[in-house]
């Protein structure tokens, strides 16, 4: 093979570049936007001198991925920043349930849950680098690890809400619900587990951390490393057909399944474009940046050393929200995620004034404006958060979509975690990257292993791409 273009220059756009450039193939990589990266940049700064991210900006699966590992990212001038806590939780009374890299540090603060919660994450995050041979690949194989596959899988397999009814505490259903609400859908379904319980096991192993000086720097570093390997850059270049591209021998879609059914067109097999065209959109999410004086006032201080805060009270009350904007209902407490990237990486503030990066989970589609729900979420944990608000830059649920066509009604996950969707990818096949067209793979996050930086749904799909190109 000499020739392969690759549409769509996210995290796995950009990994599927580097496993041809590295092979020897010639690459060019087309993007419609102006901007490379996707979701993996830096945004735009509401007072000179902070650092926002754009979409991604939480690391655990990066941290892990053996691709990120690859580009040795150190010698790049890329460094991880963690926070002293990877993830808090706090309640209306003041309490707050605390997630440490550390799983006897965890475990220590659940009291009555200690044990459990080692149970369940002691053994997977020990063994993480055997564990990602599996998680990180298709599921649809045979694992090289099966018993801690199987580990993993008792609790990643199940709802989580089960997980949480056979906890004691509300410390701890709390705190393993609001990590499972990651998913971004209803959590009382099977497999949906597996995106919270992936990070808590990485976040145990690695830690979530975030990059200094903001995730734009980890991209840029790659693109760099990507032109040396010289591999071809085209922005603003919307592909309307895969016709209209130079000659390729491979092309590497890292897009929306809608997308991937469009420009293959009729030469899709009638099946495999059905599935594609079947593939489901999540719910969304609502952005706002904020540029904070001081930092969050927290009524319990021990949230502010939290790099992420999930705010949504009980596990009752966070399912039943997840619930409901699964169908289609937005409720007047939504979950919120909030970032403090400052806390681990205080080289993104601009003096006394800080960064905070915050999103709630709403209905596909929503047109509404969510930016005071997120604000009142805010201030039921944080009395006197309102006051401290110096700007703030919104991204409504059809922005999103717009700057990003893979983020179909403002899913930013790219496909809802319905069981089947997150385990297969948008159709049932041992080989989820096959489009059906010799030589066109789709290597989006609507593969697997899904969303994140960590580059694999594009590493695995160009593996097979090279396969099938040695086949010839």
């Amino acid at each position: 093979m000499t020739g392969a273009v690759v549409v769509g220059s996210g995290p796995n756009g950009l990994a599927a570049a580097t496993v041809l450039a590295r092979a020897g193939v010639e690459v060019t990589v087309f993007e419609a936007d102006h901007v490379l990266g996707g979701g993996a940049r830096s945004g735009p700064s509401l007072v000179p001198g902070l650092v926002q991210d754009h979409c991604s900006a939480v690391h655990p699966m990066a941290a892990a991925s053996s691709y990120i590992a690859s580009w040795q990212l150190d010698e790049r001038g890329v460094q991880w920043a963690r926070a002293p806590y990877d993830a808090a939780h706090p309640f209306d009374d003041g309490d707050a349930a605390l997630l440490s890299q550390s799983i006897e540090e965890t475990a220590d603060r659940l009291g009555a849950d200690g044990r459990a919660w080692r149970t369940m994450f002691a053994a997977p995050s020990d063994r993480f680098a055997d564990l990602t041979t599996d998680i990180f690949q298709p599921m649809m194989r045979m694992p090289r690890h099966p018993l801690l596959l199987a580990r993993f899988g008792a609790v990643a397999a199940l709802p989580p809400t089960w997980t949480a009814r056979a906890l004691r505490t509300e410390r701890a259903r709390a705190l393993f619900t609001g990590v499972a609400a990651h998913a971004i859908n209803r959590i009382d379904v099977p497999l949906v587990g597996g995106i919270g319980a992936g990070i808590i096991t990485a976040g145990h192993a690695v830690g979530w951390p975030v990059v200094a000086g903001g995730t734009g720097v980890l991209t840029d570093a790659v693109i760099a490393g990507l032109r040396e390997l010289g591999v071809r850059f085209e922005t603003g270049v919307r592909v309307r057909s895969l016709r209209d591209l130079p000659h390729h021998e491979v092309a590497m879609l890292d897009v929306h399944p809608h997308e991937a059914a469009r420009l293959l067109g009729e030469r899709m097999p009638r099946a495999a474009r059905s599935a594609y065209l079947r593939f489901r959109p999540g719910p969304a999410a609502f952005k706002v940046d904020f540029a904070v004086h001081g930092a969050i006032p927290w009524r319990n201080p021990e949230v502010g050393r939290a790099g992420t805060v999930h705010l949504g009270g009980t596990a009752r009350e966070i399912a039943d929200v997840e619930t409901e904007i699964a169908k289609g209902r937005m409720p007047e407490r939504p979950f919120v995620l909030v970032g403090q990237q400052f806390v681990a990486d205080p080289t993104r503030a601009a003096g006394d004034i800080v960064p905070v990066y915050a999103y709630a989970h709403v209905p596909a589609g929503y047109t509404g404006d969510a930016t005071a729900a997120i604000i009142a979420q805010i201030e039921r944990f944080a009395p006197g958060f309102r006051e401290r608000i110096v700007a703030t830059g919104v991204v409504t649920v059809t922005e999103m979509a717009q700057r990003n066509p893979n983020f179909v009604g403002g899913d930013i996950l790219t496909g809802a975690k319905t069981p089947l969707q997150f385990l297969c990818g948008p159709r049932l096949s041992p080989f989820p990257y096959d489009t059906g067209v010799p030589g066109s793979y789709l290597c989006s996050a609507a593969t697997p292993p899904g969303p994140g930086i960590h580059g694999m749904s594009g590493v695995n799909a160009a593996r097979r791409a090279l396969r099938w190109a040695r086949s010839q």
